[in-house]
C-alpha cells in the first residue's frame, strides 16, 4: 500500500465518525466548511470519484462536484460561505430615494405610511429602506438629534436618583380646558376668584391667574420608584426639604441614597443644595446643559405622571386633583407594569422590603 493510499484510508476512517458533525453544527447545511474541505481532499488528493465522495457525505455528485472545483481554484478558503446576496439588483430602491426616506425619518419623525404618501411609495419598501438603516423604530433614534440611543442603569437601588420639578396648572373650580370648552374653562376661573392678569380683565380676553402646581419629583434609577410632592415654588430650599424627605422615604424601604442627579435649574446649581447634598453623604451630579436626555428616565416618568393623574381624568377643582395624586404614586409603586424592567411593577426591584424573604 502506497503512502498516499494509507492517508486517504486513514481519512476515509476519520470521515465516518465526523461525518455526523456536518449535520449538528447548522441546521440547515448539508455540509459544514471543514466537511466540505475533506471531501474536496479525498477527490482531489485521493483520487476519488464524486460519486464515491458524494455517497460518503449523503450528498449528490453535484454538490461534490462543486465545492472540488472550488477547492482546486482558491484552496481551503474556498470552503467558506459566501453571501446569497446577487451581484446585481435592478430593483434596489435608489439611494438619493433611500436618502430622502431617512431624511424624513430623523426630521419629522414620519411612520413609513406617511414617508410613503409624501414620496409616492408604497409603505412596504420605505419599511424595508428604514429596517436596513436600522431606524425602523423611532425607539432606536434620539427624537431631537437623531442619533443612536445610549441607555444605562445603574446596579442597584440607591445608587443614583433623579431629581427635577414639573408644572401644572391649578384646575378652577368646574373643571379646566382639559375636560370643558376653553370658554367654560375660562368662566370657571373667574368664577373661582383668582385675581386676572395685569394688562386688562377677561373681558378683554386676558386669562384669569389661577396659579401652578409645582410637583418636585424623585425616581431611583434602578428600580424606578418614584416619590413626589406638590409644592409652591421651585426655589432651592424647597427643593432641599423635598430631597431629605425622599430620604428619608427610601430609608424606609431599605434603600441608602449615593447619588443624585438633576438638571441645570437654579434650585440645583445653588451653594444651598451642593451643601444640603453633602450634609446627606450624597454625590451631587449635575446633566449637560441642553441635554435633558440625560435624565430621561424622570423626563419620560413627567409624561407619565400626567397622562396618569394630573389629566387622567375630569377634576372638579385643583383639590380633588391633588388628593389623588398619593394613591396614584401607589398604583405605580406598587401596581404598574414597567416596561423598561420586564413589565413588572418598580416596587419588585427592591430585594430588602419587609415580606419578600419570608
Amino acid at each position: 500500500m502506497t503512502e498516499k493510499a494509507s492517508g486517504c484510508e486513514v481519512e476515509l476512517s476519520r470521515n465516518r465518525f465526523t461525518n455526523q458533525e456536518a449535520f449538528v453544527s447548522h441546521a440547515n447545511a448539508a455540509l459544514t466548511p471543514r466537511a466540505r474541505l475533506r471531501l474536496a481532499q479525498l477527490i482531489v488528493d485521493c483520487g476519488w470519484t464524486y460519486a464515491a465522495a458524494a455517497k460518503m457525505f449523503m450528498v449528490s455528485p453535484r454538490t461534490a462536484r462543486k465545492w472540488t472545483d472550488r477547492y482546486r481554484v482558491e484552496g481551503p478558503l474556498g470552503m467558506i460561505d459566501r453571501s446569497s446576496r446577487p451581484r446585481v439588483s435592478p430593483a434596489k430602491t435608489p439611494s438619493a430615494l433611500t436618502r430622502q426616506i431617512v431624511d424624513l425619518r430623523w426630521r419629522h419623525r414620519l411612520g413609513p405610511v406617511q414617508i410613503g404618501g409624501r414620496l409616492g411609495v408604497p409603505a412596504s419598501t420605505v419599511h424595508v429602506v428604514l429596517t436596513r438603516c436600522r431606524i425602523n423604530r423611532l425607539s432606536y433614534i434620539d427624537r431631537v438629534t437623531g442619533e443612536p440611543l445610549r441607555r444605562y442603569e445603574h446596579a442597584y437601588p440607591g445608587s443614583l436618583i433623579h431629581v427635577d420639578v414639573t408644572k401644572f396648572a391649578n384646575i378652577p373650580d368646574g373643571g379646566g380646558h382639559k375636560f370643558v370648552s376653553r370658554q367654560q374653562s375660562k368662566r370657571n376661573a373667574i368664577t373661582t376668584g383668582h385675581r386676572t392678569g395685569k394688562r386688562g380683565s377677561p373681558a378683554l380676553g386676558y386669562r384669569p391667574r389661577i396659579g401652578t402646581a409645582f410637583v418636585h419629583t424623585v425616581i431611583d434609577d434602578h428600580s424606578r420608584i418614584a416619590y413626589a410632592e406638590i409644592c409652591t415654588d421651585e426655589r432651592a430650599l424647597t427643593a432641599i426639604a423635598v430631597l431629605q424627605r425622599a430620604v428619608a422615604w427610601f430609608a424606609e424601604r431599605g434603600v441608602t441614597i449615593e447619588r443624585v442627579l438633576s438638571d441645570n435649574g437654579s434650585a440645583y446649581r445653588s451653594y444651598a443644595w451642593r451643601d444640603a447634598c453633602t450634609a446627606l453623604r450624597i454625590t451631587a451630579k449635575r446633566t449637560r446643559p441642553y441635554r435633558p436626555q440625560t435624565n430621561g428616565k424622570i423626563e419620560r416618568f413627567h409624561r407619565t405622571l400626567a397622562d396618569g393623574w394630573a389629566y387622567a381624568r375630569l377634576y372638579e377643582n385643583t383639590a380633588q386633583r391633588d388628593a389623588e395624586l398619593t394613591g396614584w404614586l401607589h398604583f405605580y409603586n406598587h401596581h404598574r407594569a414597567h416596561s423598561a424592567i420586564g413589565g413588572r411593577p418598580p416596587v419588585t426591584r427592591l430585594t430588602n422590603l419587609p415580606g419578600h424573604h419570608s
